[in-house]
């Protein structure tokens, strides 16, 4: 099969198209013939160097841990030919993945295959954070990077929540914030009290996407230091007495998550689709920290 991997750690251009074996699906398992997979800054992270104490690399590593496609081995709770989604740690940069069947979903007709390629993460991450942090009705939340995929995520979900929601983003995404339901910011010097402007009542709890003086600001803001979350400063979280995410990923959570999307009650905005040969330029993308939604590979 073609794949997108890695032989060695480094910039994105370490990341080339190489023909490696099929994957086989065994007991439990199923093979899914990839159609779309997501890009997120972890892949990039491990294409670098990072190496995530759960998981075991083995190269060449193939990234990429969410992805939609058709189900070519399968089992009797998911048989073949099942239009799914669905989340691994690695390997979906590619034409098969293997996953335990507990780690995919169908794929609703009406949700287009870049949507559902690339939908895991961001609303999966953002799920489990606001639970984490404890959003609910009434709470005021700062959302940093809130144009990103985990921030679109974030904004929308704390909004179903029944939170007001305030969103950091550059000056050009500041409608495409507003448009998702937060009160959108722009990030950069004076961030701290201009938040303060549209939150005289204080901030409650916040998610940060975006590390440094963004996580100053909700250290300032917040009082309850275990109501941040941060998904960049992961180094800091212990010293700083930040939130942490419990929990994990689950089917269950992904088909309601992507049932929100299919009844029209989220939106989610795909940036761009790079074919699989072209992941190292994704990479380079991902890696400038900017722009709105979500980068996808056509496989």
């Amino acid at each position: 099969m073609r794949a997108a991997a890695f032989e060695h750690p480094g910039p994105p251009d370490v990341l080339r198209l190489l023909d490696l074996p099929e994957p086989q699906a065994g007991p439990g398992q199923v093979r899914v013939r990839v159609k779309f997979a997501g890009v997120q800054p972890f892949d990039a992270a491990l294409r670098g160097g990072w190496r995530p104490a759960y998981a075991e690399i083995t190269l060449p590593q193939i990234p990429g841990n969410e992805f939609a496609g058709v189900v070519d081995q399968g089992t009797p709770e998911v048989p073949v030919g099942t239009e799914v989604l669905g989340f691994s740690v690695f390997n979906s940069y590619a034409e098969y993945i293997v996953v335990p069947a507990d780690q995919v979903t169908p794929k609703p007709a009406g949700v287009p295959w870049e949507v559902a390629g690339g939908f895991t993460a961001g609303w999966q991450t953002a799920r489990l954070a606001l639970s984490a942090i404890g959003v609910g009705p009434g709470d005021t939340v700062l959302v940093n990077a809130a144009a990103g995929s985990t921030g679109t995520a974030g904004v929308q979900l704390a909004g179903l929540l029944g939170a007001t929601v305030i969103g950091t983003a550059s000056r050009e995404n500041q409608e495409y914030v507003r448009s998702l339901g937060a009160i959108p910011v722009v990030y950069g010097d004076g961030l701290t009290d201009r938040v303060r402007a549209l939150a005289p009542g204080g901030v409650d709890a916040a998610i940060d996407g975006a590390g440094g003086a963004a996580l100053e600001t909700s250290l300032e803001l917040v009082e309850d230091r275990k109501r941040i979350i941060t998904l960049v400063e992961h180094a800091r979280i212990e010293e700083l007495g930040l939130g942490s995410i419990q929990g994990q990923r689950s089917a269950a959570a992904l088909a309601e998550l992507i049932g929100l999307y299919a009844a029209g009650r989220t939106a989610w905005h795909v940036r761009r689709v790079y074919p699989l040969a072209e992941a190292a330029e994704a990479h380079r993308e991902i890696e400038t920290g900017h722009g709105r939604g979500k980068i996808v590979l056509a496989v």
